[in-house]
């Protein structure tokens, strides 16, 4: 439903972020644009975790945008 925070939806900067999860493989990568990196890289790990998911992470800019890219491990 939009609008609503799904259970694996993230919301950094108080807008939704729908990952498609099916597509995030192991050796895979996502750039979160987003202000407050410190909470994408919060709520990214914790449903990471739940999904028993490896992840590492780099706050960057790319193309001029500030955010985090997220790579899958395991």
């Amino acid at each position: 439903m939009k609008g609503l925070l799904g259970i694996y939806d993230i919301n950094p900067d108080g807008i939704i972020i729908e990952i498609e999860w099916a597509k995030f493989l192991v050796g895979s990568s996502l750039f979160i644009p987003c202000l407050n990196t410190r909470e994408a890289v919060i709520q990214f790990r914790k449903i990471s975790k739940q999904k028993g998911y490896e992840i590492t992470y780099r706050v960057r800019i790319e193309n001029g945008r500030y955010g985090v890219r997220i790579w899958r491990d395991v």
